[in-house]
Formats: structure tokens, C-alpha cells, sequence
């Protein structure tokens, strides 16, 4: 099975940095969605997709991922811009 690992990024919607070091681990889907002829929706048999697996550390998320056979793709954390300004540019 292939799998992504990352850490997970700060939220937009919050100034706090809580769980901002975890590392993730989740399942890549391996077959299509389909449409659900009764009512319409989509889905697949695909439960793994549901999984997420937090880990302290890359190297414990690894280790995980090595003695399960999985195949991990890890992604890079995109870079934190700060836009540092003061109430008073507002009236400039």
C-alpha cells in the first residue's frame, strides 16, 4: 500500500500552534469512486481512506511504515510567511 506522510500545517482559522508537530499518515486511495445507482452518492470499498494516524515524530511514523510494508511518500512542509506590520501602517 502507498501512504503520505506529513506534518500538519498550522490552521488558517486560528492563531493557536497546537498539534502543529505531528506527522500524519494517511492511505492513498488505490481504486475509483463510483456513483451509487440508488441514491446518487459516491464512494468506494476503499476504508483505509479513513484512517489517520498521528505520530510524536518522522522516525517513529517510519518505523511504522517499515514494519508494515507500506511504501511512504513523504511531503515537505511548506514554508511559514509572516507578514509583520503595525496598527499604525493602517493610517499611512
Amino acid at each position: 500500500m502507498h501512504a503520505r506522510l506529513y506534518q500538519r500545517p498550522k490552521p488558517a482559522t486560528q492563531s493557536g500552534r497546537a498539534h502543529t508537530g505531528e506527522w500524519l499518515l494517511e492511505f492513498e486511495r488505490d481504486d475509483r469512486m463510483r456513483a451509487d445507482p440508488l441514491t446518487g452518492w459516491t464512494g468506494s470499498g476503499f476504508t483505509a481512506g479513513q484512517v489517520q494516524l498521528r505520530f510524536a515524530s518522522q522516525d517513529a511514523a517510519l518505523a511504522y511504515a517499515k514494519a508494515n510494508g507500506l511504501e511512504v511518500e513523504i511531503l515537505p512542509l511548506g514554508l511559514r510567511r509572516l507578514k509583520i506590520q503595525a496598527y499604525a501602517d493602517n493610517f499611512r
